[in-house]
């Protein structure tokens, strides 16, 4: 499938499943965070016609990253006349619960949960508007190594685009025409305050990860199957104790 043919397929999945919701949704909620897959999957989300809530919810965040989302952000609102944004800082409210968790220092840890404040505020601005919150994560890091926070970016109602591979979402991207330095900038959670890359985190480029999900005789094979065995926690059913009837 072609990247104007899958646009209008995702577009159409996502207004299929509002439709059937038997208490049908009012609005998408969706975090962009200057990333190349919050702003494919934001513009998809406002291409449905659907009331679509965009968030940038900057915790510490590098000053390029947040300039990213908020040109994304004026870029939708222009583009698109359902689409209403807000910037909500979360600094403080990272920097309470820090402060009051410091005897449980972590800095992974503390990494995470800032996704996860991220994602409790996404859920309190869905409730508010009748809304469900649309997932950003790409096939590579939802079903292939797990490099996504449990809870966090994982906590979601919908992922459109989770069964798309990230070279499949920049040339998604291309065809939405989403703004070229989004394309070109190296991949980021955002979570970390050194800025460091998915990549880096990884020690994987992207095509090198799709080729290993698909290739049994790829040379990082054993390297992937070695990362997605320590993640596949996120990605398989909550453990539950059976009792025996």
């Amino acid at each position: 499938m072609v990247p104007a043919e899958k646009t209008k397929f995702i577009c159409n999945w996502i207004k299929d499943y509002v439709n059937s919701m038997p208490s049908k949704a009012e609005s998408l909620v969706i975090g962009i965070s200057g990333g190349i897959d919050s702003s494919v999957s934001s513009t998809l989300c406002a291409m449905t016609g659907i009331r679509t809530i965009v968030l940038t919810m900057p915790i510490k965040q590098k000053e390029y990253q947040h300039d990213l989302s908020l040109k994304h952000q004026n870029w939708l609102v222009k583009k698109f006349n359902n689409v209403e944004a807000h910037t909500i800082s979360l600094d403080k409210l990272f920097g309470s619960f820090t402060s009051t968790l410091h005897k449980f220092d972590n800095e992974h840890g503390f990494a995470n949960s800032r996704a996860r404040l991220r994602m409790t505020t996404l859920y309190q601005v869905a409730a508010a508007n009748k809304g469900i919150v649309v997932g950003t994560g790409n096939k590579v890091e939802d079903f292939g190594v797990g490099f996504y926070t449990k809870y966090g970016d994982g906590g979601v109602d919908i992922s459109p685009i989770a069964d798309c591979n990230k070279t499949d979402v920049w040339a998604l991207g291309k065809e939405l025409g989403i703004l070229k330095e989004i394309i070109d900038a190296p991949p980021t959670d955002g979570l970390w305050d050194d800025g460091r890359t998915d990549e880096g985190q990884l020690g994987f480029k992207y095509e090198d990860l799709e080729d290993a999900m698909i290739n049994p005789d790829s040379p990082h094979k054993a390297e992937y199957e070695k990362i997605r065995k320590q993640n596949l926690h996120k990605m398989e059913p909550i453990p539950v104790c059976k009792i025996p009837s």
